[in-house]
């Protein structure tokens, strides 16, 4: 339990109530582990989702019904997310344009980049001149302390990765729902603009300054009821040569009870970054466990999540029974459930 003499942590707000049916931006990439906002958004509130729009030049589909802003405002759209989560969060100048047209189509936009969209110039004036939003969801809330590393009451789950975009917000968001259809008291903690966008509060963790990271962690998941488990959504990965730091803040402000680590089968460096070979799960879980202790000296391993949406269901499921034998613990991937995800749930709950 959190000392009498420490105020309870707020949660984060949550956001006012986008505009919605959605146009989603993919902008120009041709990486699809950048357009992990989109695919969250299009597989976890499709509901909101009514198309894609492209620049030229780029390659990603998420699937839907491609529009310009133009036809998508005229079948009920009321905003532009950017489905986009590059290196560094940024806007390029080859996107101005297809975002203007956004606007004179009536649509608000919606950013979760770590460049304000409202500090471009162009867009800033269009949007005033037409009456339009633009909306950022990549900001942190004021009054983030520095983290007490006090204990506090309540259970967690952090899912963990090898690696950036491999499953950590798609296993945290199965788990807690898997969790919820079982009768348990559970929230799940978004903590990146995609999960945030889905969930509709967060805390973004990457756009926290570095001294209040673990401290934001510790606001993202506060005391709660014994019986209460926050399953709470991963970011980077502790080997990242980019994106440690904010894995490592949230696995101590978090003091997760569990943790389940992330893998995409077949995937041999960083995302981004070829001269870096991806760790082993092993060394993951190892070292997962050996910096949780510092604060949560209960910490376990729950089990393995992998991506195997590149195989069939025979191979995927080969691969899930071969994996869980060699590291001894339950090995699913959740987007397929099954037998295994069931074991990986009742491993995850003790």
């Amino acid at each position: 339990m959190l000392p009498s003499s420490l105020p309870p942590l707020p949660t984060p707000p949550a956001l006012p109530l986008l505009p919605s049916p959605h146009l989603l931006f993919l902008g120009d990439i041709s990486e699809p582990g950048y357009a992990k906002t989109a695919f969250g958004l299009r597989d976890w509130a499709p509901q909101r989702c009514i198309g894609e729009f492209r620049c030229a030049g780029g390659t990603v589909s998420a699937g839907l019904p491609a529009m310009t802003p133009q036809q998508a405002a005229a079948r009920g759209a009321r905003s532009l997310v950017i489905g986009v989560a590059n290196a560094g969060g940024v806007i390029p100048e080859s996107w101005i344009e297809p975002l203007l047209q956004a606007l004179h189509a009536g649509l608000d936009i919606i950013s979760g980049m770590h460049v304000r969209i409202a500090s471009i110039a162009r867009l800033r004036e269009a949007a005033d001149a037409l009456g339009r939003q633009l909306i950022d969801v990549r900001v942190p809330p004021p009054g983030i302390a520095v983290a007490t590393g006090a204990p506090r009451s309540g259970k967690r789950l952090l899912t963990m990765g090898t690696d950036c975009a491999l499953g950590k917000k798609y296993t945290a968001l199965a788990l807690a729902r898997a969790f919820a259809e079982r009768g348990v008291d559970v929230d799940f903690r978004a903590s990146g603009q995609t999960g945030i966008l889905i969930a509709g509060r967060g805390m973004p963790m990457d756009a926290v300054v570095s001294d209040f990271a673990a401290g934001a962690a510790e606001m993202l998941s506060p005391a709660a009821a014994e019986d209460h488990w926050d399953v709470i959504e991963g970011q980077g990965s502790l080997f990242h040569p980019a994106y440690a730091g904010v894995a490592l803040a949230l696995l101590h402000g978090s003091q997760p009870d569990v943790v389940v680590i992330c893998h995409q089968p077949g995937r041999r460096h960083m995302l981004g970054y070829p001269a870096y070979p991806l760790p082993s799960i092993e060394d993951t879980i190892a070292l997962a466990l050996q910096l949780g202790q510092r604060t949560r000296a209960g910490i376990r391993c729950g089990g393995v999540s992998l991506d195997t949406s590149q195989l069939d269901p025979a191979s995927a499921a080969a691969l899930l029974d071969s994996e869980s034998q060699r590291l001894g613990c339950a090995v699913a991937d959740p987007m397929r459930g099954g037998p295994a995800f069931e074991q990986l749930l009742r491993q995850c709950l003790g």
